[in-house]
């Protein structure tokens, strides 16, 4: 359903079962419009490993400008086999990321009623954290080069861009993110770096923190060394509340973070524009996984995952926490595992429960 003032969402279903996902999500965002009356207008992209084989593009000119017009982007997954690894993520993934400046990663760890973790003894009250990344700067930038490539002299260089403006906008909304949370075992931003070895890029990292903290005395400022966090989130996960960390490290700790909250089929993700006017996209995180195109047996709660927290960018609270309340059911009460082919339903049947939950 759309009118003059429907909220725009464009949807790149993308490749290998990135469309069948993605299919469950938009089920979903139809039910949830019924039932909290709002309306939304979809626009199709085919972008992806296809598209580019054929033709040989991933965004062709004037892309960008009509996806900044959108209110929201909704991406299945990107990744083809016959596509050269890097080729599709960097054309796609990262250009829209730096053209749209979604400058904010924002990757909730929560494990769900009814989903295995790999940590002994944890429950879903102890894995329930958040993780902020900054989403354009870092090694990220592309800055480098080579000297004498192909040779036994070779000098190979990768350089990692910070700014204070980078940085702080980050951490500002991390900040800003975890006052709203207001987590009621207390507020508490862990600052994730490498301040003792990379002692420039991290320093500045480390002062804005420190500084901007002082605007928000309500909240605990905090700070763990990479490597540290990396422990601690497998050996007490409980103990985070949201962190916000550079972009290399926000890249690896978010991977481990769905392994702990029960595997990439569960994960979601969002590249979030923030600022008024900005355009912000949401994905699952598990990726394209070519092997079970076509099977129905892929999980598409990652998927719909994502959509929530598309409904919340949106201005739709409501629509987000019905949607959210109800995966959590059919986790808990319904689905035999996570897992391609486990799931004891096919991805439409999951797409089908969450619908039926939600109506509860």
């Amino acid at each position: 359903m759309s009118t003059p003032d429907s909220t725009k969402i464009a949807v790149i279903g993308g490749d290998g079962t990135g469309p069948e996902v993605t299919a469950e999500a938009l089920k979903v965002l139809q039910a949830a419009s019924q039932i909290e009356n709002f309306d939304y207008q979809l626009t199709d992209f085919d972008f992806g490993g296809e598209r580019y084989l054929k033709t040989g593009e991933i965004l062709p000119d004037g892309t960008v400008d009509a996806l900044r017009e959108q209110d929201a982007i909704f991406l299945g997954a990107i990744g083809h086999p016959d596509v050269k690894p890097g080729v599709l993520e960097k054309g796609l993934l990262l250009e829209l990321r730096f053209q749209l400046d979604q400058y904010i990663n924002l990757r909730p760890v929560k494990l769900y009623p009814g989903v295995e973790t790999p940590l002994a003894d944890k429950t879903p009250a102890d894995v329930d954290f958040v993780v902020v990344r900054e989403n354009t700067e870092d090694l990220y930038c592309g800055t480098g080069g080579f000297l004498k490539k192909g040779t036994a002299q070779e000098v190979a260089t990768q350089t990692a861009i910070y700014t204070r403006k980078g940085c702080e906008r980050c951490i500002r909304w991390a900040f800003e993110y975890t006052q709203q949370r207001n987590n009621p075992k207390g507020k508490r931003l862990t600052l994730v770096a490498k301040t003792n070895v990379l002692t420039y890029g991290h320093d500045l990292w480390d002062r804005t923190f420190q500084e901007v903290a002082q605007d928000y005395p309500d909240v605990e400022a905090d700070y763990n060394h990479v490597d540290a966090c990396c422990m601690w989130m497998v050996k007490n996960p409980e103990y985070y509340d949201v962190i916000v960390t550079t972009n290399m490290f926000g890249d690896i700790i978010t991977d481990l973070g769905a392994m702990i909250q029960g595997g990439m089929g569960v994960a979601a993700g969002g590249n979030l524009n923030p600022d008024p006017g900005g355009t912000s996209m949401f994905e699952p995180m598990g990726g394209s996984a070519p092997k079970y195109t076509g099977q129905g047996v892929i999980n598409p709660i990652a998927a719909i995952g994502a959509m929530s927290m598309l409904l919340e960018q949106i201005k739709q609270p409501a629509a987000a926490t019905r949607v959210m309340n109800a995966i959590q059911t059919v986790t808990g009460k319904k689905m035999k595992s996570q897992s391609a082919g486990r799931m004891g339903y096919s991805t439409s049947e999951v797409g089908d429960l969450v619908i039926e939950a939600m109506s509860d």
